[in-house]
């Protein structure tokens, strides 16, 4: 049953007086008053960090307000431990190399509902709720979409009450902190930790053994049966470190755990009296390596074979630690799988599959057959990609040389599961060489991709499209195979996080119309449509509109010095640099709005301020010099005086959650324009439709979703389907006739190639010319011109600020389908078989 909120500890051989309630130890730590809050924070001020009151700093007083706060989540933890704890709960372990929480103060006090009264405890004490939640870094371990879905998961999975571990590693250095200078991105280290991270709890007793390199032998055991054993090179050790992930307003609270490497012996004494000091701690500067940094650059073999330590070394600490917990609670290996259903985000922990064979083979005894029963019933996988250059894949030399014993796992996964594709496909050899764990086209590689599909009961899509395209593409043969396995579950996101605590103001709106039971049910702000057309209504949310765009001019000028009119409409594309997300399809807009005020200065084209925001891959040298065109633009228009006051460019330096808490509420336009087919699911898209912003964007990923919810006449519809795509290119698609058909489309790239925007640099972009003109893969040049259209029926709906309005409530009013609680339900129904909330 769902665990109950114990508000007051009952005493039976006593009666207790509130007073001494509130003086008791355990008041202090679980208690949810002002006063209890109060007496918690100055305790952990003077107690837990050794600080005099009157000289602490606001760093101290935020630490202060973790530790409160981190008591009460545990508190909630223990107790979820224990309900959870019984023979009969099956529990989800949700397996991802990347998570992106954001910062954890703002969403805990919402979640536990104490944030009025954390802000009035604080006040008494001459406190500033706002200024100490601002001091908080977030945790960088993650990229983007993938780390933010994840932590999106998780809070819904606490939220619907799932009794839930997310595992991952706990990078010591995290996503790199963007600057832009001279219009280039420069990366720079995220020393996330340098400060501490108050809301974690080390278990140095929670440790796991793991294995790299060496060889395998086989011997016969005491029951004569032949077995193998792993001879490692080296060894390091897993340590966990947890983090509580409270659901709202429930009783139920997950762990994130996350994993880092230590060396099993950290210092070697005989090293260090003969005088060698560096070998005296080389095991622990090599050990710890392995969870130094999110994404090592992978561009060269050192950085490739580090990746795959890094996914080895998470997947397996996480699933010794499964079977662990299993034992503890009486379980055999043999009904791991009744206990622990196992997600796999994306092929990064595919190697899951292995290696749970490996354990329970190898360490547990049990025979293949039974194993490998126990593995497909396990997992599930997700994919989350249409590109096939992402499906991830190893060479064999190095996947043998860093884990022998299995890739002698994968052999046999192999040969038994193409003797399969034989029995259902004879004499078909194309399709065996296509769905083999082996790519032997080249030189050989270990797909990770067909390993997970292989191991898997389950394999899903992120949203209806994609889900149909993985069929038709790149997991066409597997779906040929096993079509029962496919299933689709749409992505959706948090509103907790993405209206409740960076949209306050949209908040008190929504709940003073209709309840506050939309933040439980998303489906409720439905009720908000019977409003869309009343006039006072619609002014109270421009109201917040407005106040939104006010917040984030101002921390714009602070950060960027360019200053923008709230006024104006705000046109955001905010997401990771990537060539098939056009970001430069967008610039090349700016630049024809640009020129054609420069030819017409009185055109009637609506003030707008466009803003980006994401980081592109170190490595990925186009994505580099689109962010430097975009600021090169932005340095033109932003300093000429016929359009100054009537265009504005803003790149958004070093956008991470904590930096989307102010741009999601501000936005009035949201930019999706990937080109279709290639957008997996999008979680941008939701976060600003929720938020009341418009959509323009083509018919790829959840966009399609989105519009069916919205309405087809409240978002913006542009570009070539996923379908006449790829009818597109294989007709043969010719970019440069685009160019010298469209005389606007000319003029713009002309522009770009003329070193107008380079300071007379003509090579600067020649680089993006040239791959428009001659390759074009995302097909700009063909979506280009209804691009442009669909951008002026943007501008003539601005104009009219009652209509804008009414189909803003519509698409906030219509988003309860991408609630990430919908998504968790839809799992536990269609994947994990588990009821949420038992």
């Amino acid at each position: 049953m769902p665990i109950k909120k114990e508000k007051q500890k009952q005493h039976a051989s006593r009666n207790v007086s509130e007073d001494d309630h509130m003086n008791s130890p355990e008041a202090v730590r679980t208690g949810l008053t002002v006063d209890e809050i109060k007496r918690a924070f100055r305790d952990n001020l003077c107690c837990g960090l050794g600080r005099i009151e009157r000289y602490a700093t606001k760093h101290d007083l935020y630490v202060a307000l973790a530790l409160t706060v981190r008591d009460r989540l545990f508190q909630r933890a223990v107790e979820s431990m224990q309900t959870y704890g019984g023979a009969d709960a099956r529990r989800v372990a949700y397996l991802s190399a990347e998570y992106l929480p954001g910062p954890h103060l703002a969403n805990n006090l919402l979640n536990l509902g104490i944030t009025e009264v954390t802000r009035e405890a604080l006040r008494e004490l001459g406190y500033d709720l706002d200024e100490i939640v601002a001091q908080e870094e977030e945790p960088g371990l993650g990229n983007g979409g993938l780390g933010r879905l994840a932590s999106c998961y998780m809070d819904a999975l606490a939220s619907v009450e799932v009794p839930a571990i997310g595992y991952g590693i706990r990078y010591e250095f995290g996503i790199f902190d963007q600057i832009i200078r001279d219009g280039w991105q420069c990366e720079i280290t995220d020393k996330w930790l340098r400060n501490g991270n108050p809301w974690e709890i080390a278990r140095p007793e929670i440790k796991y053994p793991i294995k790299f390199g060496g060889r395998t032998e086989t011997f016969t055991d005491k029951q004569g049966d032949s077995r193998v054993r792993w001879i490692p090179e080296t060894e390091v050790k897993g340590v966990a470190y947890d983090t509580p992930i409270a659901g709202y307003r429930v009783g139920t609270c997950d762990i994130l755990r996350l994993w880092k490497a230590e060396a099993v012996e950290s210092f070697d004494f005989a090293a260090f009296n003969h005088g060698d000091y560096y070998r005296a701690v080389q095991d622990k500067l090599v050990s710890e390596n392995i969870t130094k940094v999110l994404y090592p650059n992978d561009e060269v073999d050192v950085g490739k074979e580090l990746r795959l330590k890094q996914q080895f070394f998470f997947v397996s600490c996480s699933l010794q630690d499964m079977l662990r917990i299993h034992a503890l609670l009486g379980g055999k290996p043999a009904t791991f799988h009744e206990k622990w259903a196992v997600q796999l985000n994306d092929t990064h922990p595919a190697i899951a599959v292995a290696e749970l064979m490996r354990l329970l083979v190898d360490e547990h005894g049990l025979g293949w057959d039974e194993a490998w029963l126990v593995t497909r019933a396990t997992f599930a996988y997700t994919n989350h990609t249409l590109l096939p250059e992402a499906l991830e894949k190893w060479t064999v030399e190095l996947f043998g040389s860093l884990l022998p014993r299995h890739l002698e796992i994968v052999y046999e996964i192999n040969r038994r599961f193409l003797d399969e594709v034989r029995e259902e496909f004879p004499a078909d050899d194309a399709r065996l060489a296509r769905l083999s764990l082996i790519d032997e086209t080249g030189p050989r590689y270990v797909r990770m991709a067909h390993l997970a599909c292989v191991g898997s009961h389950t394999i899903n899509g992120v949203a209806q499209l994609h889900s149909e395209l993985l069929k038709q593409t790149v997991l066409r043969d597997f779906a040929e195979l096993w079509p029962k396995k496919f299933c689709n579950v749409t992505n959706g996101v948090t509103p907790r996080r993405w209206v409740a605590v960076s949209n306050p103001g949209l908040t008190q709106l929504i709940t003073s119309s209709i309840g506050d039971g939309w933040l439980r049910d998303l489906g409720q702000l439905r009720k908000l449509e019977p409003l869309a057309d009343d006039a006072n209504f619609q002014q109270q949310w421009r109201d917040v509109k407005l106040a939104n765009k006010r917040r984030l001019a101002t921390i714009i000028k602070d950060r960027t010095d360019i200053a923008v009119a709230p006024e104006s409409l705000f046109d955001a594309l905010v997401k990771r640099i990537h060539e098939y997300k056009r970001q430069h399809l967008a610039a090349l807009h700016i630049i024809t709005l640009y020129l054609r005020l420069r030819r017409h200065p009185q055109a009637d084209v609506p003030a707008r301020t466009f803003f980006f925001g994401g980081k592109a891959a170190p490595g990925y040298f186009l994505a580099k010099r689109i962010i430097k065109l975009i600021n090169a633009v932005g340095e033109i228009v932003n300093t000429d005086p016929i359009v100054r006051d009537r265009l504005k460019v803003v790149f958004f330096p070093d956008f991470n959650v904590k930096n989307a808490h102010f741009v999601y509420p501000a936005a009035n336009l949201s930019e999706q324009i990937s080109t279709a087919g290639k957008e997996a699911s999008g979680t941008g898209n939701m976060k600003f439709a929720l938020n009341g912003a418009l959509t323009i964007g083509t018919l790829d990923g959840a966009n399609v979703e989105i519009r069916e919810e919205v309405g087809a006449e409240n978002f913006f519809l542009f570009g070539l389907n996923a379908k006449e795509v790829e009818e597109l290119k294989a007709r043969g698609y010719r970019p440069r006739d685009y160019y010298e058909q469209n005389k606007v489309l000319r003029e713009v790239i002309d522009f770009i190639a003329s070193g107008a925007l380079g300071r007379g640099d003509v090579e600067l972009f020649r680089p993006i010319v040239d791959n428009l003109l001659d390759h074009d893969p995302f097909l700009l040049l063909a979506d280009y011109q209804a691009y442009i259209d669909a951008q002026d029926r943007v501008s003539a709906l601005w104009r009219d600020p009652r209509e804008w309005t009414r189909k803003s409530i519509l698409n906030t009013a219509r988003m309860g389908k991408f609630s990430s609680d919908r998504s968790i339900r839809d799992y536990c129904d269609r994947v994990w078989n588990i009821k949420p909330g038992q």
